[in-house]
């Protein structure tokens, strides 16, 4: 890809030509005229003659595709920041490969600190259990260290670490030598992140941000609050993300809404809405997602409640009168009727209009049944979902399996039955729980281990894109059209395609009358688009080596 050289603006006209450019505009567009911020005009090599002397760059796409940026609807960027830069569990491949990681890591970084790490999984390790803390101890030579599961919802930790949480085993959740849950590895985690330097956070944030720009996102939803994070890691990453270049933030704060003076709090913050990570319950992986029926791995545990219908209602009710967004935390089948009785019970006392205007959201949203799809669909609830989480864990032989039983653990995730009732999509990561990767959360939805509930690429693509927007109440960007923000992602790819679920839908959008435009071939042999350039209200963000 070529271009003239002109001084990088936000309000430079740019002629792109040469290339694909993914509009729905004209589904056979090779150029596109981007001003101001904004782009102006989407069409034909022949008709980007007209443009060519009158911009103060063109760039030459040499066959390059053109797409509206990605937008991760659910990301932790610290803490993604911090795997990246820190110690990342995620490859071992047994306890004994992350204990020698661990000590690897802290012989690498000597002194009294606190380590941090992510990405433990035990389901994938030939032993199924946890270090236990002994373990840890001699792996670290005794510092301090804080490791939570891929999920986020339990850790282990070292007793140096714990020594520092005073009154931590009379805490609910603490486990002399399993994973610490609930209050207390609420405790620990602050603690942990307590130890990390305004400089080491400021770092860890760019560094999560840079790399969402290199994989072509333009947008992400920062889901923070006080049980995840702290309001100063917050407000300084809005403020990082207001003053130097990179993808747009969105902030979530996760805090209980009960009056307007609570609403104007979160407004304060500088946060999209009270939504995000507001537990309703915890995770699948860590026994903590609320379930009506036992786990068939733990048949005298339902998991963990920490928000009931009532306290729903009045968070749902509380934000829709103030105008604010609401959202929840919801992975198990009790915990998403409990959402859905508390959005219900709102609904009934405010008329279904105003809740349903508001577009709350539910996160995660797994352990779905017809009746509760039925009810998103009818409140206007956005699921905003990760389907990276099936192709980690699904199938009859994965995590969800040994939790749920098989025949549970295929009703999870069912995006096409959300489509089909209308239902907003989403897509997001949740990283750093699954990494960063915007065509690879594409294709788990479009070859989801469980196949009826696969959706087309199309759909997934614009759930990952034009859903992110919409989500946060734009209706109008996602997309390159006339008018939309120049949010864009330039990819060096193979041939494009049409890709769906149903042989007879794929062959009949290859037709050119149909006038779909192609994307990527993501089949699980296919080598993913590489990204070459991103670029965010006109303003490139993200340059490769040959972008």
């Amino acid at each position: 890809m070529t271009e003239s050289t002109a001084p990088q603006s936000e309000h430079r006209t740019v002629l792109l030509r040469g290339g694909e450019v993914h509009s729905p505009a004209d589904p056979f567009a090779t150029a596109m005229v981007v001003e101001k911020g904004h782009i102006a005009w989407v069409g034909s090599e022949g008709a980007a003659d007209a443009f060519a002397t009158g911009v103060d760059e063109v760039v030459d796409l040499e066959g390059a595709l053109v797409t509206p940026a990605f937008t991760d609807a659910h990301v932790h960027t610290t803490s993604t920041g911090l795997a990246l830069t820190g110690l990342d569990l995620s490859g071992a491949r047994s306890l004994a490969d992350a204990l020698r990681l661990v000590g690897e890591h802290s012989a690498a970084h000597p002194g009294g600190q606190v380590l941090l790490g992510h990405g433990w999984d035990a389901t994938r390790w030939p032993e199924q259990r946890p270090p236990s803390r002994a373990e840890l101890d001699e792996a670290a030579g005794g510092r301090p260290v804080y490791l939570p599961r891929v999920d986020v919802h339990s850790a282990v930790g070292t007793t140096a670490l714990l020594d520092l949480v005073p009154g931590v085993t009379d805490l609910a959740g603490f486990h002399p030598d399993a994973p610490l849950t609930a209050a207390a590895h609420h405790a620990v985690r602050a603690a942990a992140h307590a130890a990390v330097t305004p400089t080491q956070r400021r770092e860890a944030q760019r560094a999560a941000l840079a790399r969402a720009a290199s994989l072509g996102i333009g947008s992400v939803h920062e889901c923070a609050g006080p049980e995840i994070s702290d309001e100063d890691d917050f407000t300084s990453l809005l403020a990082l993300a207001r003053t130097e270049p990179g993808p747009r933030v969105v902030g979530y704060w996760a805090e209980q809404v009960t009056d307007e003076k609570g609403a104007e709090r979160i407004r304060e913050l500088g946060a999209a809405g009270a939504a995000g990570d507001l537990f309703v319950d915890g995770s699948l992986g860590s026994h903590t997602a609320c379930l009506h029926d036992p786990y068939a791995d733990a048949p005298a545990s339902t998991g963990s409640a920490h928000l009931d219908a009532a306290a729903v209602a009045a968070h749902v009710a509380a934000c829709t009168e103030a105008g604010l967004q609401a959202g929840f935390h919801a992975i198990g089948d009790a915990a998403l009727s409990a959402v859905i009785d508390g959005v219900r019970t709102a609904a009934d006392r405010l008329g279904i209009a105003r809740v349903r205007a508001a577009r709350h959201r539910i996160e995660h949203a797994e352990m779905l049944t017809p009746e509760t799809i039925a009810a998103f669909a009818e409140f206007g609830l956005t699921a905003s979902v990760q389907p990276a989480f099936d192709a980690a864990w699904g199938g009859d032989d994965g995590m969800y399996a040994r939790r749920l039983g098989a025949e549970r653990a295929r009703t999870l995730n069912p995006y096409a039955a959300l489509l089909r009732a209308g239902v907003p999509l989403a897509f997001g990561s949740d990283s750093p729980v699954t990494p960063l990767d915007p065509w690879g959360t594409v294709r788990a939805a479009a070859f989801h281990r469980t196949p009826e509930h696969r959706i087309s690429v199309r759909a997934a693509f614009t759930a990952h894109t034009r859903g992110g927007w919409r989500a946060v109440g734009r209706d109008d960007a996602g997309v390159l059209v006339p008018g939309a923000p120049a949010d864009y992602a330039v990819w060096r790819t193979g041939e494009l395609v049409v890709q769906a679920p149903d042989d007879r839908v794929a062959r009949w959008s290859t037709d050119p009358r149909s006038g779909t435009p192609g994307l990527p071939d993501l089949g699980p042999d296919a080598e993913l688009p590489v990204c070459l350039r991103t670029v965010v209200s006109g303003r490139t963000v993200f340059a490769g080596p040959n972008g």
